[in-house]
């Protein structure tokens, strides 16, 4: 099974992360996941962002950085949003990523590393092209799920609707199964 190291999206450390983590857990992989934001939390996209800009992208991408020198080569970096965001930049620094697996955002597309991407079609905090950018590359799957909010997996948002449950679930289900698929 994979190392993983998950990382949270602009709201924090929430309990949605750790039933995440706990869910990859009883799949048999070995998952890390940082707080970032030294136990800060949100349960509203403005009130994240504003942690977020209070610490600065450059300090989050060190803090993720630092998590992951002490860890083996070789990981699963899995983010929500912004925790896709730093997974990514970290596995083109570091070179030795086996995998992303990107919630709610698409980062900068990374070659050479398998990815799964799961966003919100439409998601009202990523540009479209974004998403774009990654469909038909080798080794990513792009998924998008119609009608939920930008942070669906994470029940608890003040910005959750009706469909972000189902969608949740069926995500979790997709990102498990590449993540067999990866060996």
């Amino acid at each position: 099974m994979a190392g993983i190291v998950l990382f949270h999206s602009a709201l924090g450390l929430r309990p949605a992360v750790f039933a995440d983590a706990e869910r990859l857990r009883a799949a048999g992989h070995v998952v890390h996941v940082p707080d970032l934001y030294a136990g800060k939390s949100a349960d509203n996209v403005t009130d994240g962002m504003a942690i977020n800009r209070g610490i600065g992208y450059p300090e989050l991408l060190r803090r993720a950085a630092a998590v992951i020198d002490d860890l083996p080569g070789g990981l699963v970096y899995a983010g929500l949003s912004l925790g896709a965001s730093l997974s990514a930049n970290l596995a083109k620094a570091r070179g030795d990523a086996s995998a992303l697996v990107m919630l709610h955002h698409a980062p900068e597309y990374v070659p050479g590393v398998p990815a799964a991407l799961h966003a919100a079609d439409p998601d009202e905090w990523v540009e479209a092209d974004r998403y774009a950018a990654w469909a038909g590359k080798p080794d990513v799957e792009t998924w998008r799920y119609p009608g939920v909010s930008h942070l669906y997996t994470d029940p608890g948002t003040q910005e959750s609707l009706p469909g972000d449950a189902a969608a949740a679930e069926l995500t979790w289900q997709r990102v498990l199964e590449f993540l067999a698929r990866l060996g």
